[in-house]
């Protein structure tokens, strides 16, 4: 699974640079990315999250109590997310210009950006459909614990889209302004992305048959056992519901900042990119790990097996944090150097960019009690518990909006953005405080607490001396080298180098026992 995330994740970022090269950092990438955002928050909001968090539990008991090993079940489950998602699809295609709306403004000045917004979203929204139909055949190989397929077709998403912009790039002449693009140009680019979801929701359904699953469209719903699934899906909308609330409230405080400076890549853009890149660590270790755990720990949870619960949290924060902890201090060291490498290319410069590398900076450190506090939620929905997270969620949206806010009142458009990259991290770290405190009492006070802190706090003794060396050396070499294309390779090679083998010399120092769990540490 995690080898699959790594490749998924490594086509991904190749596709993110050409889109750069091909866009830019600046207002123009933003009316595409809003659009390209739309699609996710939509899916989120109809079913994505029930089924993520909930549907998988009720999957793994349908399975074990039902006398057809819970094949109707699973037929009605799929007919259900379909018929939602083709509904929920046509009217957020009809509705699309009031969408957008919710994101940036139709003023006279910024109403080009805006229709060109829209257009792209009427391309993009269908992707609604197949992330649903991607997720649920996903969640049908889940239950049957083979995890394989759903972290490997991404891939094939990737090198549709590496196609797509690969031949913008080389083929059409990139843009300047929102005024200067082509309806061929939007086209491409919108008919490609979408198609490029589609193959890789498609490409499961070989696997799904491979499982045994046979799909055939039920509509005797009722007396069935989905008002359960439905039920405890509610507090799974709020909770989603409140995370786009939020983050509807960001991104249009980062589209203003856009507005204000429409060439300085200090908006959404630079900041969703900063974001993705921060979140790689995240996706490869701790998700690959819940998406294994998750039907493991709902066994357990349904048969009282408390300290199986425990120990499968503690095992998994522990063994995440061996990357999880050294990234965020990477992210915090060598921000500009990474952003500058990966997007300084095509109608990128390096003075756009560099926005982008001080908001990886500014997220950096919240890498930690982000995974950590995903990892720990899972201990919520292992018990069917969906209302404890949306409650922590509230919190967790709250503290970031109030902070974005003061960040876009207070703080002028070139560092408002950056302020509000830091506010998302406190809001985690505060997110975090509250899981771990509700959780330990639903696990009968212990969360083996002493342990996660004793690992911790090595793993950041390690991270942070090893960090401030490769600092040092990143920052001789690009005072060395006159070369202004090679210095941000070089130092960023020599500084992460200097940084990696020092924290694995001190993780060994300090026996940190959870570094063998990694390929080629043992």
């Amino acid at each position: 699974m995690a080898g699959g995330t790594v490749v998924s994740r490594a086509t991904g970022l190749i596709r993110q640079v050409l889109q750069a090269a091909a866009l830019g950092t600046g207002l123009l990438a933003t009316t595409y990315n809003q659009a390209n955002t739309v699609p996710t928050s939509l899916y989120f909001l109809f079913i994505g999250g029930a089924l993520n968090s909930v549907l998988v539990p009720q999957l793994i008991r349908a399975r074990a109590e039902h006398p057809d090993g819970g094949r109707a079940f699973e037929q009605r489950l799929v007919t259900l997310v379909l018929c939602v998602l083709a509904i929920g699809t046509a009217l957020a295609v009809w509705v699309a210009p009031w969408i957008v709306s919710l994101y940036q403004s139709d003023t006279p000045d910024n109403h080009a950006a805006f229709e060109l917004t829209v257009t792209f979203a009427r391309f993009l929204l269908p992707q609604i459909f197949f992330y649903g139909l991607f997720s649920i055949l996903g969640q049908v190989l889940n239950a049957r614990n083979r995890f394989g397929a759903m972290m490997w077709t991404p891939v094939l998403n990737n090198i549709v889209l590496i196609a797509v912009f690969g031949t913008y790039v080389a083929l059409m002449t990139a843009p300047g302004r929102v005024q200067d693009i082509t309806g061929t140009q939007v086209t491409w680019l919108g008919v490609g992305t979408t198609l490029a979801l589609a193959v890789q929701a498609l490409a499961l359904i070989p696997f799904v048959r491979a499982s045994g699953f046979r799909f055939r469209p039920r509509f005797d719903w009722r007396g069935t056992g989905l008002r359960k699934s439905v039920s405890a899906a509610r507090w799974t909308l709020l909770f989603v519901l409140t995370n786009l609330a939020a983050g509807t409230v960001v991104t249009r405080y980062a589209s203003a900042a856009d507005q204000a400076l429409p060439k300085a890549g200090v908006g959404f853009t630079a900041y969703s990119n900063a974001q993705t890149i921060w979140m790689l660590p995240q996706a490869v270790i701790t998700v690959s790990l819940v998406t294994a755990l998750l039907p493991r720990m709902s066994r357990a949870a349904a048969e009282q097996r408390l300290d199986d619960v425990r120990g499968d949290l503690s095992r998994a924060l522990r063994i995440s944090g061996v990357v999880i902890v050294p990234a965020a201090f990477f992210f915090l060291a060598f921000g500009p150097q990474t952003a500058q490498l990966l997007f300084a290319h095509g109608a990128a410069d390096p003075s756009s960019t560099r926005p982008l590398g001080h908001m990886l900076q500014a997220f950096g450190l919240g890498l930690i009690p982000f995974s950590a506090q995903y990892m720990l939620l899972r201990g919520f929905y292992a018990f069917d518990d969906t209302r404890t997270p949306f409650l922590t969620a509230v919190w967790i949206g709250a503290v970031n909006v109030a902070l974005a806010t003061g960040c876009h009142l207070l703080l002028p458009a070139r560092w408002a953005v950056t302020g509000m990259a830091a506010a998302y991290a406190v809001s985690y770290a505060i997110g975090l405080l509250i899981t771990a405190s509700r959780l330990r009492r639903r696990l009968e006070g212990r969360l083996d607490g002493k342990r996660l802190c004793r690992t911790y706090g090595k793993l950041t003794a390690s991270a942070v001396s090893a960090g401030a060396l490769g600092w040092s050396v990143a920052r001789l070499c690009s005072t060395k080298l006159t070369s202004a294309v090679w210095a941000p390779a070089t130092s960023l090679v020599a500084g992460g180098l200097t940084m990696a083998l020092l924290f694995l010399l001190l993780a060994r120092t300090l026996k940190i026992s959870e570094l063998r769990s990694l390929p080629g540490m043992r």
